[in-house]
């Protein structure tokens, strides 16, 4: 979307400009970009400039449906102020605003005072209703529901700034700060609106129901009147922000000193238990690691709550706050740390490292672990850094410097390969995905055939089944009619499915009718809850008129025969419409759409997985190794679930027997016995720290465990099982000479020998899974390969482990689980860096790499395998000898995919190029030149 089609309007000099809405695809600001205009030659490149790739085409993301062209900035400002609700303007006020929604040519019916007496006043709420519906004639009925930023369940604060215990009435409109935006039939009812409402990023903003509620040249227009007006008021209105925003009132600075001092405190109580050795270890971590992660827990506490008080303490007037609340620019954290406190500063995911021996900076005292030694910033950019928090603030923003320079080239290679991979993958008219030689790719696009730019419910969803709810009860009221049954209801959608799947547009997925199914079953569950409070019985519903208590069901919970019909025909006729075109590019949309998270991702690799401490590489590095199909990736991490799944002794008793433990780490001693005959060695094991940790190993499988070493080469006469804990193992050797080299070898070696576990797993950390701060499970991360010893093992739940090593999976369970692996990592990693992409491009990729019947990458050798075009190849990677091979060979090159066509200059079999208009010229008639005729 970073090239699209504009209507132009010629103006003097040499600066270009257009509507800020439309910045966000562009990435583009106002200091000093420049940018590029193509103007199209033909009527018919005009043409499909302006239907294909037209702005008011492409208000949403293929990438995942959501609104991109949307208000920023001090449009939600302005909105945010208008629409506060100790808002009010007089009628001279209130209609020079509504003068500034357009160009003076607009008709606008005013609505209804909101004070009659001693004076006419609206509020800035009913001039939000005018921008959306501006007059009678505006058949726009819009209805939506969004939590905004400021949403909170809380009552507030008393004069005091003491905090007032949450109540049932702190609910949804409600809300004590506003937070709740409502509108009933384009009617602002309440709420103070800001990005989640106006801005890009949301499926259920006011922009993106406009837009599937009717039509982009709605929305496009309501954002028109937003801009115009927007411009006009902060304009006049004024905007500023100073350094007395920043400024910490002495009830901040006394919460601050108070935090800070007893965050040292806790931090200082905790480095003298490391000291000690009496600091309680967290699982899988040693004593530098557990007090590095409970000083860092502490410190990030200390910056959270300051900024928390800060929030509370600044007036509502405050610019910073103002823009942080409405979503324009910045975030508490800013504010906080202008305000209150930096906080701690890190590098590579921890804490300062030591620059110096043993110390960060030569300020500090040797060994020290103390949070300002350590890169904790106390002060705030208002008070000023001291020189050691400024030369750790740097070491933290140097970081971020170099992530950028080095990940723009990493993220452009990789998009540069998607792209050469996925670019000739479309769907054809029989639904098929094929690639340019008429490979199938996938029978059906994404499992279902619709198109993720028109997805309008979370994780992919066609619909959002509440919205439209919403929507059809507020604009086909019952009026009258009597309340369906719940048999009724369920009858009704029987027969609606199936009418739908004997028509010629084939029907909806089994997913959409599950869902469609599972949202009617939860009204009619919330209809009889309401039946019960009032005493009727839950499923015979008399007539609405019958008595009071009917009436009262059917306001709260009913729904009418017209009302459920609509809503069915909508839900299906939406979903006919949002089912993919023939010829629509999927490849190139699929590859751009996962390319072009990978340049915002920054390069952390390694991320903490609960208490866990289990390193798992993240961001552009994992996406890497996923495309690139790497045998040996950095962090192999085995998820295995439990049979036992909420018995913590069941999952240490197998987490000891999947664990690898060498003899040196359970024997107590190992000692050489020097005799002049037979010299040996006595293994004496540590029995306690086995039981404690449930290994189950004795005497015994130690013996078989030395003598199944390839290296030690020993037979079973040279092992003595003498007791439980106790062996002794002679030298295989009988040259006397070289008995003392002989038992020095056995002794380095014994030590190394793997008695229990499987030996490609370096450690196994159990998991607390948890859900509302209830344990639900317990589960085991595995840390290394072998994911079939891992399933084999007694008391693993099989079916539901999985591993991240993506050709392990395949080697182990097949093509399919590998497909799988692919789109549920490529997707985690996303999700884990707050990127939401539509499943189905993740689909489309995997199954490009697996459709050959085994994994290939994104590279110059997997797609060297999936194509056969040397055109192709040549355009990618290693020109000279694609080039010499084929000639040499004497190949042809059909002139089918999207680069060959490029190269030779012909029409690409792509979107309008997937079929050609033929004439039968039989039917013609023959031309024949004529002099023209001699007017008299």
């Amino acid at each position: 979307m970073s090239i699209m089609c504009h209507r132009a309007r010629i103006m003097p000099w040499r600066t270009l400009r257009f509507n800020e809405s439309v910045c966000n695809p562009y990435n583009a600001d106002f200091d000093g970009d420049e940018m590029n205009l193509h103007v199209p030659q033909t009527e018919e490149a005009r043409t499909e400039a302006l239907m294909l790739m037209g702005v008011q085409n492409n208000l949403c993301t293929p990438k995942n449906g959501e609104i991109l062209v949307a208000s920023t900035q001090d449009f939600l400002t302005s909105s945010f102020l208008v629409t506060r609700k100790d808002t009010f303007y007089d009628r001279s006020s209130f209609t020079l605003l509504c003068s500034y929604l357009g160009d003076g040519m607009e008709n606008i019916d005013l609505p209804t005072p909101a004070l009659i007496k001693p004076v006419e006043l609206w509020t800035g709420k009913q001039l939000f209703s005018v921008l959306v519906r501006p007059n009678a004639h505006t058949k726009v009925f819009l209805n939506l529901a969004v939590q905004e930023k400021i949403y909170s369940k809380k009552k507030g604060k008393k004069e005091g700034g003491e905090e007032v215990k949450e109540t049932m009435c702190g609910r949804e409109t409600m809300c004590p700060n506003d937070g709740y935006v409502y509108f009933r039939n384009s009617e602002l009812l309440s709420g103070q609106v800001g990005k989640a409402t106006l801005g890009n990023g949301n499926k259920d903003g006011l922009y993106s129901v406009l837009l599937r509620d009717y039509n982009s040249h709605a929305a496009a227009s309501c954002m028109n009147r937003l801009a115009k007006f927007s411009a006009r008021f902060i304009g006049n209105h004024g905007f500023s922000i100073g350094v007395d925003d920043v400024q910490p009132g002495e009830h901040l600075n006394r919460q601050k000193k108070k935090e800070i001092d007893g965050g040292y405190k806790k931090c200082h109580d905790l480095i003298s238990l490391f000291a000690k050795g009496a600091l309680a270890l967290h699982p899988g971590c040693n004593a530098a690691q557990t007090l590095e992660h409970n000083i860092t827990g502490v410190l990030n506490e200390i910056r959270s709550i300051a900024g928390n008080v800060c929030m509370d303490t600044l007036h509502w007037r405050n610019s910073p706050l103002i823009m942080s609340q409405c979503g324009s620019k910045g975030s508490p954290i800013n504010i906080s740390q202008m305000v209150a406190c930096v906080g701690q500063q890190s590098v590579g995911g921890r804490r300062a490292p030591d620059g110096f021996l043993n110390r960060t900076l030569p300020h500090f005292p040797i060994n020290s672990k103390t949070p300002a030694a350590k890169g904790f910033v106390a002060n705030s950019f208002y008070t000023g850094l001291t020189a050691t928090e400024f030369f750790f603030h740097t070491m933290g923003g140097r970081e971020g410097l170099v992530d950028t320079a080095v990940k723009t080239a990493e993220t452009g290679y990789m998009s540069r390969r998607l792209m050469k991979g996925l670019e000739d993958l479309s769907v054809f008219y029989d639904q098929t995905v094929r690639n340019a030689s008429g490979g199938i790719v996938q029978f059906l696009y994404g499992d279902d055939g619709m198109d993720p730019a028109k997805m309008e419910g979370k994780d992919g969803m066609p619909l959002n089944l509440d919205q439209l709810f919403m929507k059809v009860m507020a604009t086909c009221p019952q009026r009258g009619s009597d309340t369906l049954s719940p048999v009724g209801i369920k009858q009704m959608l029987e027969d609606k499915f199936l009418q739908h799947d004997t028509s010629s547009d084939g029907g909806c997925s089994a997913e959409f009718k599950k869902n469609l199914t599972e949202f009617l079953d939860k009204r009619i569950e919330l209809m009889k809850c309401t039946r019960r409070a009032l005493h009727l019985h839950e499923d015979h519903v008399e007539k609405k008129d019958s008595c009071l208590e009917e009436s009262i069901a059917a306001i709260i919970s009913g729904i009418s025969a017209k009302q459920l019909q609509v809503f069915l025909d909508t839900c299906l006729s939406r979903y006919q419409s949002k089912k993919i075109e023939a010829g629509a590019s999927i490849g190139a949309i699929g590859a751009q759409s996962i390319g072009e998270p990978g340049t915002q991702m920054t390069l952390k690799t390694f991320h903490f997985a609960g208490v866990a401490s289990m390193n798992v590489t993240l961001g552009v590095p994992r996406i890497k190794e996923i495309i690139n199909a790497a045998k040996k990736i950095s962090t192999p991490i085995i998820t295995a679930q439990l049979l036992s799944r909420k018995d913590v002794l069941s999952a240490r008793i197998v987490k000891g027997s999947m664990e690898k433990a060498v003899l040196g780490e359970v024997a107590a001693t190992i000692q050489t016995v020097l005799k002049s005959s037979l010299p040996n060695l006595v293994v004496k094991l540590d029995m306690q720290l086995i039981e404690t940790l449930h290994m189950g190993i004795s005497a015994d499988s130690v013996k078989l465990s030395i003598l199944n070493h390839p290296k030690l080469k020993l037979k079973s006469e040279h092992v003595r099982v003498i007791d439980r804990a106790k062996l002794r193992i002679y030298p295989a050797g009988t040259d006397k000479l070289k008995l003392q080299l002989e038992l020095h070898n056995l002794k380095s070696i014994l030590p190394k020998v793997i008695v229990k576990g499987i030996p490609t797993v370096e450690r196994v950390v159990i998991d607390e899974v948890k859900v509302n701060n209830a344990t639900e499970r317990y589960q085991l991360l595995v840390e290394g390969t072998n994911l079939l010893a891992v399933m084999g093992t007694p008391g693993v739940d099989a079916r539901k482990t999985k591993s991240n090593h993506i050709m392990e999976t395949n080697q182990t369970l097949g093509i399919e689980a590998a497909r799988r692996s692919i789109i549920d990592e490529i997707q985690y990693t996303m999700k884990s860096h707050g990127m939401n992409i539509d499943r189905r491009h993740m689909m489309l990729l995997a199954d490009l790499m697996t459709y050959k019947g085994e994994i290939l990458g994104i590279t110059r050798y997997g797609i060297a395998k999936m194509k056969s075009s040397v055109l192709m190849l040549a355009s990618f990677e290693k020109t000279a000898e694609h080039l010499f091979n084929a000639s040499y060979s004497g190949r042809q090159d059909q002139i089918e995919g999207v680069s060959e066509c490029i190269i030779m200059g012909i029409p690409m079999q792509l979107g309008t190029g997937i079929l050609k208009v033929r004439q039968r010229l039989d039917h013609v008639p023959e031309f024949k030149y004529q002099p023209d005729p001699i007017l008299s």
